[in-house]
């Protein structure tokens, strides 16, 4: 009994004084989706057509500011990939609770 209450304390405690931050944006916690909608695989494949098109352009003949603006656009697309993509968010946290309760119940 006093194992578990200790467990529970060291999760509580850690918790609370190991704040664990993610990348995850303004995306919400979503599960993941088996078959994507049309409308959006229609966008990604639009999206990877684009950056496959600026990845086979000849970019040595192009001004400083082009290159910028094109490092901005595949950013941006590939920004917009990964919000496309969905999948599950866990927090450091989560997972940490998650390993101790799997480690005090079995």
């Amino acid at each position: 009994m006093k194992k578990i209450v200790f467990c529970l304390m060291v999760a509580c405690l850690s918790l609370t004084f190991l704040p664990f931050t993610s990348k995850a944006g303004n995306a919400p916690v979503t599960a993941a989706v088996p078959n994507p909608r049309p409308a959006e695989s229609a966008e990604v494949k639009n999206l990877e057509l684009r950056l496959n098109a600026i990845n086979s352009m000849d970019k040595t003949k192009m001004k400083a500011s082009e290159k910028k603006e094109l490092r901005k656009e595949v950013k941006e697309i590939k920004h917009s990939l990964k919000a496309l993509g969905g999948g599950v968010y866990l927090s450091g946290a989560a997972v940490i609770l998650i390993v101790i309760l799997l480690i005090v119940l079995l």
